[in-house]
């Protein structure tokens, strides 16, 4: 079979080479899945670089998540078992972790449906309490983490804002349902939140960025607001002070979806329940800006790993339009 490998880290367009390799053999409680489509996140640039909190030995294939297709037919949702990862023609993953694909959704949209929407639904619902009437703060709100959070804010009958960088991410960000959107690049975050809150500030913020993102988000929540934590998209790490936070009376809380599958793995699928009822209606639909064939899989890496792209990209290892 075709498969991405990567045989030294680096950035994903300068480390990634298709080769032609062996099937991966399922073990004890794993399946073996045909990859219909594979969505592109973050860590998968992060896995390349070697710098993701997982660190599969190399050889590796990046990819870790997908709508596959098992030996009796049925499509079905699932996150690969590294070091095999998705952006190949078969991969493994554990059994008892398959979820079934959402019939509303197509190959690449089921693809994308399920890190960046059941993060988002643990981070708004789970850990930030995200109440209808309130104000929802995303930043990113055009990418795919972003584009998520923004349509379960919607579905939540939150009001929110999105910040994104640029005209083109700003249009994308209107047409997910954004009640207002800002420019990071020309508007002043701080002052745009408060003059759209009346001076209260964003219940919740919903930050994948950090960096100067989270700087300004502390300077515009909300009483008793909750800023949640969900990645480091901007390269930098910041440094909370905790000072602030009390002096304020705000919460800064951190969300790690991953270790749901292990801790509370009945919570993941009471959430696949939810989303696939919010997709049926119509609430909730990842935003595909690309279907890239097999060969495109590096250099779709490497345009989510610099921030150029919008909603999501997904990788068609079969070779047709699902």
């Amino acid at each position: 079979m075709q498969a991405w490998r990567v045989h030294r880290n680096g950035e994903p367009s300068e480390v990634m080479r298709l080769e032609s390799v062996e099937r991966p053999e399922p073990g004890e409680g794993q399946i073996r899945l045909l990859v219909r489509a594979a969505n592109i996140n973050f860590p998968d640039a992060l896995l390349c670089r070697g710098q993701y909190q997982v660190r599969p030995p190399l050889p590796f294939t990046p990819g870790v998540e997908i709508c596959g297709e098992t030996a009796d037919g049925r499509r079905v949702i699932a996150t690969p078992a590294l070091p095999n990862g998705g952006l190949a023609e078969y991969v493994v993953a554990d059994a008892a972790a398959v979820l079934p694909a959402p019939e509303s959704l197509d190959d690449a949209e089921a693809a994308a449906l399920h890190i960046g929407y059941q993060t988002g639904w643990f981070g708004l619902h789970r850990r930030a309490g995200l109440r209808a009437g309130e104000t929802l703060l995303v930043h990113a709100a055009a990418g795919g983490v972003g584009s998520a959070a923004v349509q379960l804010g919607k579905a939540a009958g939150a009001t929110v804002i999105g910040v994104v960088g640029g005209p083109a991410k700003a249009r994308v960000a209107r047409e997910l349902g954004c009640d207002m959107v800002v420019d990071r690049r020309t508007d002043d975050l701080v002052a745009a939140v408060k003059e759209a809150t009346g001076g209260r500030g964003a219940d919740v913020v919903y930050d994948p960025v950090g960096g100067d993102a989270y700087t300004k988000s502390a300077k515009c929540v909300a009483f008793e607001g909750r800023i949640v934590v969900v990645g480091f998209a901007s390269g930098t790490v910041p440094c909370p002070a905790l000072n602030h936070a009390l002096v304020k009376n705000y919460s800064v809380m951190g969300l790690h979806w991953g270790l749901y599958t292990t801790k509370d793995p009945a919570a993941v699928a009471r959430c696949h329940q939810e989303l696939t009822a919010l997709a049926a209606r119509g609430a909730i639909k990842p935003l595909i800006s690309e279907r890239v064939p097999m060969k495109g899989g590096a250099d779709a890496v490497q345009r989510v790993a610099d921030g150029v792209t919008t909603g999501r990209v997904v990788v068609l290892p079969q070779g047709d339009d699902r």
